[in-house]
């Protein structure tokens, strides 16, 4: 894929006709569920001088996709990558992960056998994203989706660095801080499992 395609108007409002929006801000709509139950996320370049000019954040989501599906993390699956002059915006169309965020199953309550193997599985997950040069400061527990056989996933990951190495202490300590510094969920960072694995 790689390439943005174009996407007119008229063929946006075909699209969305019926959707639900799943997230806006005061610019419009950011994510949308289509009918068909697809997701169209929108991006919008905040400067005018920025390196989505060069590079979109459409194009960031979908190539990111691919690099976290070779390293055998259930991402979403990404059908295309459109621009859409109209209403200057760059989308990227894709097929959810079946399951629920981390987030929402913690907020319901889980059993406690449950929540500590998927304390575990958060944790292990970590250092995989690490031991692969996953540099991802804004991973929480609403970018994880528990999906069948408590299999867990990412998604939201337009942000993400990748290094051709592991990461050091420093990055793995910087990556982890937005989580430990809130206590919900730096609660479920099991530092048995990611602090050994530091180096």
């Amino acid at each position: 894929m790689g390439k943005l395609k174009k996407l007119t108007q008229a063929d946006y409002r075909v699209m969305c006709d019926g959707a639900a929006v799943l997230e806006d801000d005061p610019h419009g709509p950011k994510v949308l569920m289509l009918t068909d139950g697809t997701i169209l996320k929108l991006f919008r370049r905040k400067r005018l001088l920025s390196s989505a000019l060069i590079y979109p954040y459409a194009t960031r989501f979908e190539r990111n996709a691919r690099k976290l599906a070779a390293f055998g993390i259930p991402v979403p699956e990404i059908l295309d990558i459109w621009r859409i002059p109209a209403i200057q915006r760059d989308a990227v169309h894709y097929r959810p992960l079946p399951g629920h965020t981390l987030r929402e199953l913690v907020a319901k309550g889980l059993p406690p056998e449950r929540e500590q193997r998927l304390r575990e599985s958060f944790s292990r997950l970590i250092v995989h994203l690490h031991d692969h040069g996953v540099y991802f400061r804004s991973l929480h527990l609403g970018n994880i989706i528990v999906g069948e056989d408590d299999q867990l996933g990412l998604i939201d990951f337009s942000d993400i660095r990748f290094y051709p190495w592991r990461l050091n202490r420093y990055l793995r300590e910087r990556n982890m801080q937005r989580m430990l510094d809130l206590p919900a969920e730096a609660a479920w960072v099991d530092t048995r499992i990611v602090l050994r694995r530091w180096s």
